[in-house]
């Protein structure tokens, strides 16, 4: 009996060590996609704000804005999402569901466009983004926590093999 609890509790730190593994690149690579996306969106003038908001902190640094600039941010963009998908899956992870993970990203825009706006110099108000900026990141924001969401729920639920899930 104890061999098979030893056994047993062996698979789950295996399992739960790949599912780290697994989230980390989830991140990693949702973030570098959607900064892309979003750098490409800023070049044709979809949005007023790009990637570089991430270093509207450091408003002495006139290279933010430059294509370099914008790369940086993306790369650490990428960073900072390895950390979102780790609370993504400590918190969320046992809710496979698409809208949640939609939810997940428009929470996430909210937090960066209203609760961080007084931080980051350079973010216009919301009511002053226009609509362009508006619609066009909170989609970003939208598709980028479906992707992060859903894919670490659903990497959740094959390691589990589904038992104790809400599947809606």
């Amino acid at each position: 009996m104890a061999k098979r609890r030893r056994k047993t509790n062996k698979k789950a730190k295996h399992s739960f060590a790949m599912s780290l593994g697994r989230t980390a690149v989830t991140g990693l690579f949702g973030g570098l996609f959607w900064g892309l996306i979003g750098f490409l969106c800023y070049l044709l003038n979809f949005s007023k704000v790009g990637p570089s908001l991430i270093f509207a902190m450091f408003p002495y640094w006139t290279g933010r804005n430059s294509v370099y600039g914008q790369l940086l941010a993306v790369a650490a963009m990428s960073l900072l999402s390895v950390l979102i998908a780790e609370l993504y899956l400590f918190t969320f992870s046992r809710i496979k569901s698409m809208w949640f993970s939609v939810s997940f990203g428009i929470l996430l825009w909210f937090i960066v466009f209203f609760l961080f706006q007084p931080f980051l110099q350079g973010l216009p108000e919301p009511a002053r983004l226009g609509w362009n900026t508006t619609t066009t990141t909170l989609c970003l924001f939208a598709l980028y926590g479906l992707f992060v969401g859903y894919s670490i729920s659903f990497d959740f639920e094959e390691q589990t093999g589904g038992s104790n899930y809400s599947n809606q």
